[in-house]
């Protein structure tokens, strides 16, 4: 007679062969109450089900939203299944996910007037091979975000296009465990941004003709603070030249035209093996936070940073910072490719600001507090800094559970 373990075995394989042959694909074609029927198909869809999307034109009047766990969204591809919001009547998202194992694949969103694709507190969550554009070009009526997965744990986004985001193209923010690859982004204000975040890889990217290329920001007064453990590397960060068009009062209206990488207020970020040039500002520039803050907790200075091993062209020949114009004069020519606030202390933070900046020449602009570039005493040396700074671990994500 078999074991109880053996029977109670052959149960549950039974059972997840019972869940397995009830999975259904839900077919969603182009034609008349097309917003009605995909958003009834998204509704009705159960957990380890399929929204099949067919190749066409969705002209949607409304967002889309999923709030049930294991379910794949699909298309014919990002050139084929379009599903476009320039007559959204409403403000939101193309599309809001807040459900976890959830897989959006093959597809195209336009002309969101909210953000592209959002999911918040969604674990698990996987963008692939997708295009999120604002059809008009750069504008600051555009969209913020293209991809916005947010307060999530383990992130995949791959293959990915975003282009004509008022803010960042691809972004994750207070989040752990995450992986961007394989994508582009260009004509954003930001191309890629990892925010007040854990534990990412963001690799094997091209992040062109943006504001700024690659952003690893933390900001304070946020429910996730103390990003930490990111590396960048493996990308192409090249001919970033879009005039920033965020909307004033964004915090990446702030980031130079022409910024290749910028590291503010974040903890243990390795910058590596990437392909850095054509960025008008600068190559690498490490940052202060500076606006006002009333939490103590928050430190605003970049610590625990590496750039090393990169592949650095020319960079820095028409700064757009305060006091950018008036230091590249005084060294008489372009500003170095990797540039740093010199910031090392901050009252209420016992921690000192550690680097190890090694693809120089490097520009220290040695302020005495965050933003104070009034009172810059610039050095320039071929390195900055020997800190011992271990490298994170490499990201690894498990395969999303059906």
């Amino acid at each position: 007679m078999p074991s109880l373990t053996v029977r109670l075995a052959a149960v549950a394989a039974i059972m997840a062969a019972s869940g397995a042959a009830q999975a259904a694909t839900l077919m969603v074609a182009p034609g008349p109450d097309a917003q009605e029927r995909l958003q009834t198909a998204l509704l009705d869809a159960r957990p380890g089900d399929t929204v099949q999307i067919a190749a066409g034109r969705y002209d949607l009047s409304d967002g889309l939203s999923l709030d049930v766990d294991g379910v794949t969204v699909t298309g014919a591809g990002p050139g084929a299944t379009v599903l476009s919001f320039k007559g959204q009547k409403g403000a939101g998202e193309g599309l809001l996910i807040t459900s976890d194992r959830v897989t959006v694949k093959d597809l195209a969103v336009e002309d969101t007037r909210g953000d592209g694709i959002k999911s918040k507190g969604a674990d698990d969550i996987r963008y692939l091979n997708l295009r999120v554009e604002w059809t008009g070009g750069p504008k600051a009526t555009n969209g913020a975000y293209g991809v916005y997965p947010v307060s999530s744990e383990r992130v995949l986004i791959d293959g990915v296009v975003v282009k004509g985001a008022s803010d960042a193209g691809i972004y994750v923010g207070q989040s752990r465990h995450i992986v961007v690859r394989n994508s582009r982004a260009e004509f954003n204000v930001a191309g890629i941004e990892i925010e007040n975040s854990m534990f990412a890889d963001v690799h094997d990217n091209v992040a062109t003709r943006n504001a700024g290329g690659v952003l690893v920001f933390d900001l304070p007064n946020l429910p996730q603070m103390g990003g930490h453990s990111t590396r960048v590397f493996r990308n192409r960060i090249v001919d970033n030249d879009t005039p920033n068009f965020a909307p004033k009062g964004n915090i990446v209206a702030g980031v130079p035209t022409g910024t290749g990488v910028m590291v503010m207020a974040n903890r243990n970020v390795h910058v590596f093996d990437n392909e850095i040039s054509g960025n008008q500002s600068a190559g690498v520039m490490l940052v202060s936070y500076t606006q006002a803050f009333n939490d103590p907790t928050y430190n605003p200075l970049p610590r625990d940073i590496v750039v090393r091993d990169n592949r650095i062209g020319r960079n820095g020949w028409d700064p757009q910072f305060p006091g950018g114009p008036e230091i590249a004069k005084a060294l008489g020519g372009p500003l170095p490719p990797v540039i740093w606030d010199g910031v090392t202390t901050v009252p209420g933070q016992p921690a000192t600001a550690r680097v190890r900046l090694a693809d120089g020449p490097v520009l220290n602009l040695n302020l005495p507090g965050p933003g104070r570039v009034d009172a810059a005493a610039p050095t320039v040396a071929a390195r900055v800094g020997d800190a011992v700074i271990p490298e994170p671990a490499p990201v690894r994500l498990e395969a999303a559970r059906p």
